[in-house]
């Protein structure tokens, strides 16, 4: 169920104002109410295009042609402004626990219907730590990116020959980053539980992404 609940927090969407991702977020609330106030609340300036409660409800705050606050600063593949091309999707999710199967089932049908609309593939759909991997952790450890990629609605890598991790991480889209940051970034969304130094599991999952490389194109075409 979808239900319509306008925030005041948006803008018109800058530069080309085409949509090339989807942001997933957690909110890191104790409740979805409290969030949707906050995301509500023109004093907070933040916003989203869709809340998702644990029961599956969806909550519409701000038109898909429209630029939502949720991103801030960060950047993928290469460009900035991530508000500007992307739609945000906001998790009721404390960040401390396994999200519902209803909400999952419910993003499962919403990312179905906004790739479709705007021509994404699946690559397209990244977390925000994935894009801000200094300052942001969400959906965090316990956000099932394997569940979605198995549907086509993001990616999942075969492990392929260990080459440059940094290299390989940034031909798939993350920003110039630490090399620290990148690895706790990374291995937040393709090996949660994972901890030590970088090793050849990280650098041949890494090589995998590259099929999903930003032009399309594998770092060995």
């Amino acid at each position: 169920m979808t239900l319509s609940h306008p925030s005041p927090n948006f803008g018109e969407r800058r530069g080309r104002g085409r949509i090339e991702l989807v942001v997933l977020h957690y909110t890191a609330m104790p409740s979805c109410a409290a969030a949707l106030e906050r995301l509500c609340d023109p004093a907070a300036e933040v916003s989203c295009h869709y809340l998702i409660d644990g029961d599956g409800t969806v909550l519409s705050l701000v038109e898909e042609a429209q630029r939502a606050w949720h991103a801030g600063a960060g950047e993928w593949a290469g460009a900035g402004d991530v508000n500007s091309r992307s739609i945000g999707i906001e998790l009721a999710n404390t960040g401390r626990e396994p999200f519902s199967e209803p909400q999952m089932q419910a993003l499962e049908r919403l990312l179905t219907g906004v790739l479709a609309r705007h021509g994404l593939g699946p690559e397209a759909v990244i977390g925000h730590s994935d894009m801000a991997p200094d300052r942001k952790g969400d959906p965090g450890a316990h956000f099932d990116w394997r569940r979605l990629a198995l549907q086509g609605l993001a990616v999942w890598p075969e492990p392929g020959p260990p080459g440059d991790a940094h290299a390989d991480l940034r031909a798939f889209g993350y920003p110039d980053a630490p090399p620290e940051s990148l690895l706790a970034a990374f291995r937040l969304r393709f090996r949660p539980w994972a901890s030590g130094p970088l090793d050849d599991t990280d650098r041949a999952l890494a090589a995998g992404l590259g099929r999903f490389a930003v032009d399309g194109r594998s770092r060995d075409a």
